[in-house]
């Protein structure tokens, strides 16, 4: 994401530590020095890594139905019995591994989310692989309640994460107008170089937002930024990236107040007024400086500084000028939505 491949590395050590040294590794849920499965099987072991605002699976967990269940019994081996197989395991609660590591299974996606993009997707479209997913779902839930409670569970989940998407959805429209009609300070253009080295307006994702306002030629993508951006920008990506994750985590694991006031819906709320607001008040300066001749010129800081100077954009630039990141991964891999056509992404 460019909120991370964009920085320095020193700015981002917590994604890097659990996405290189630790992703996919035995020893990451195993302890490299104490390897052994009755370690591996507490609820802890996952909160290393799967936790913080933009994947808060371990604070839905640990303050839901389910999580305290967990922490008030997990002393009682009567209750939490960690010398049999998840396979033999009867639980009073559910941990992580019970629910996302069915049985024994290491492939923890098999179990995983019937949700994309930390839920800015909504499952049940009708597809069979999304029936699969949710069917797959209910079966674990029904090892302690009836189909009919995982179900309703599930359709909460989905009207939830629906109703955060209707807000989202407004909330960017009201950056996008912004843009798209020259008023936001800074414009793309007036920012240092983003992440691949271009000019291109952080939230004109997937390359379905084709247009000369948005920077970038037809086809290209821009990607979320936390830094050097509008304020209007930077509130749109906490909007989704933050707090709808926490409505999607907080329902997919029986944490209501997650959901709802830590952050969750209330959350968005306030960030969809305080975007509205910024959009009046860029609007009315706009004005007044039409109206009295003010040309006004983006301060310099937007595009160069110290620690600006640091970003991958900049970097390009000036050690490749001419040349994108595209230019310089001709296979990128990882970067497919710089050259699928827009309905394929």
């Amino acid at each position: 994401c460019a909120w991370s491949i964009e920085r320095p590395p020193g700015d981002t050590a917590g994604c890097t530590f659990c996405h290189t040294s630790s992703e996919e590794r035995c020893s990451t849920c195993h302890q490299r020095h104490q390897f052994d499965p009755k370690v591996a099987r507490h609820a802890e072991q996952c909160k290393t890594c799967h936790w913080g605002k933009d994947h808060r699976d371990w604070e839905a967990y640990d303050i839901g139905l389910h999580g305290v269940v967990y922490q008030v019994n997990k002393w009682d081996p009567k209750q939490f019995d960690w010398t049999k197989k998840l396979a033999d395991a009867d639980y009073v609660g559910p941990t992580c591994q019970y629910c996302h590591m069915r049985g024994g299974h290491h492939n923890v996606q098999r179990f995983g989310t019937v949700y994309t993009g930390m839920g800015m997707s909504m499952a049940d479209r009708g597809a069979p692989i999304w029936k699969e997913k949710r069917d797959r779902w209910t079966s674990v839930c029904d090892d302690c309640h009836s189909p009919r409670f995982a179900r309703e569970n599930l359709q909460a989940l989905d009207e939830s994460v629906k109703d955060a998407g209707l807000k989202y959805r407004e909330t960017f429209k009201v950056a996008e107008d912004l843009i798209k009609d020259g008023v936001a300070d800074p414009m793309p253009k007036d920012l240092c170089p983003d992440w691949s080295g271009q000019h291109i307006w952080s939230l004109k994702i997937g390359a379905y937002h084709d247009g000369p306002e948005y920077g970038g030629k037809t086809g290209e993508s821009g990607e979320f930024r936390m830094s050097n951006c509008t304020d209007v920008e930077r509130l749109c990506f906490e909007s989704v990236g933050y707090f709808q994750t926490y409505i999607f985590k907080g329902m997919a694991h029986g944490s209501w107040n997650d959901a709802t006031y830590s952050d969750g819906s209330f959350g968005m709320d306030r960030w969809l007024v305080n975007v509205k607001q910024d959009a009046s008040q860029a609007r009315r300066l706009a004005a007044l400086e039409k109206k009295v001749g003010v040309t006004w010129v983006p301060e310099s800081f937007w595009k160069t500084g110290e620690w600006l100077d640091q970003l991958t954009g900049p970097y390009i630039v000036k050690n490749h000028p001419g040349k994108t990141i595209f230019d310089l991964c001709p296979d990128p891999g990882w970067l497919d939505t710089h050259h699928a056509p827009a309905e394929e992404v």
